[in-house]
């Protein structure tokens, strides 16, 4: 059954009819093909024109799907022989981070990313994709593994944000995103990221100061979820559309601001309702842009990453 979100409601209402009547063609009680047909082309067009004109806070609900492919599905989808590395050799594993090694189209690499989990016993177990400090210490680990044996890194972001905790801070959760992103800048390999679903403050960018950041059509990336900025400014959850608004967190935007380098196109209706198809036009993309990083030296290769990140926000 598929989910629907607030303002797809239209579209749950054709295609409910649509599901009815298909029963009563597959009862065989009366021929109505040709309504189906009607009702299904109007479904499509009603779906189409809703995506093509999405507000950001549609945008954040739409990234935040239930149903949408999660790194774990890219992972088992387009990385062959993928080898899970745990713990970061300090203190302890953390699941919010999946990390290893495997071959992406014949080509060996480490991959990296947030998994949020897709059921109530995951979600726990992966902390909701919100990383604490062992995760990004395990991401450096990963990445020093990776230039060690000059593999490209591919990443896939999506998380609310770093976790907050208590226990985080006490380990020392700001000092690991700092040292993570540092060696994200630091490596003389290919390092190309992809947000794919929420790409939340420091927990992203620190796996995602790469040479190409893509982003997914319909996902977000901001500094603040829209609920904690609304927390901040407006001292209440409820503004969070008014946030999403004014927080330029959608691709479109983001690439325009030149924060990221590609836009990669959803399926209609979003990347829930294709996660296959999803997948495939993110892998091309990676592989159209691996292959002109892999021509590059390392050093050229460190040098342009990091002049592309301190030219951002220069006039």
């Amino acid at each position: 059954m598929r989910n629907f979100l607030d303002f797809e409601q239209p579209i749950a209402d054709l295609e409910g009819k649509i599901e009815e009547l298909r029963h009563l063609v597959d009862d065989g009680e009366v021929n109505i093909a040709d309504e189906v047909g009607k009702l299904q082309t109007k479904a499509n067009k009603l779906l189409t024109s809703t995506y093509a004109k999405l507000s950001p806070w549609q945008k954040v609900q739409v990234a935040r799907h239930q149903d949408r492919p999660h790194c774990i599905d890219y992972v088992n989808a387009l990385i062959e022989d993928f080898t899970p590395l745990a713990g970061d050799r300090n203190f302890g594993e953390d699941h919010a981070i999946i990390g290893g090694m495997g071959r992406f189209r014949g080509q060996s690499c480490v991959v990296l990313g947030h998994e949020k989990g897709n059921d109530t016993e995951s979600r726990v177990k992966r902390n909701f994709g919100m990383a604490r400090p062992e995760g990004y210490r395990k991401a450096i680990r990963l990445m020093e593994l990776a230039e060690r044996f000059d593999l490209p890194v591919i990443t896939f972001v999506d998380t609310p944000g770093a976790y907050p905790g208590v226990g985080a801070e006490e380990r020392g959760q700001a000092e690991a995103i700092a040292r993570s992103i540092e060696k994200c800048l630091q490596i003389k390999v290919p390092l190309i990221s992809t947000i794919i679903g929420e790409g939340g403050s420091g927990g992203a960018i620190a796996i995602a100061a790469a040479d190409t950041v893509m982003m997914l059509e319909h996902s977000v990336y901001s500094v603040i979820s829209p609920e904690g900025c609304a927390s901040i400014l407006w001292r209440s959850a409820d503004e969070a559309k008014t946030a999403a608004e004014t927080l330029r967190l959608t691709a479109q935007d983001l690439k325009e601001l030149k924060v990221i380098d590609t836009i990669v196109t959803e399926p209609v209706g979003g990347a829930h309702r294709d996660p296959a198809g999803a997948i495939q036009s993110v892998a091309q993309e990676i592989e159209n842009h691996l292959k002109d990083h892999m021509a590059l030296d390392g050093g050229t290769l460190r040098s342009k990453r990091r002049e592309k990140f301190l030219a951002m926000g220069r006039p």
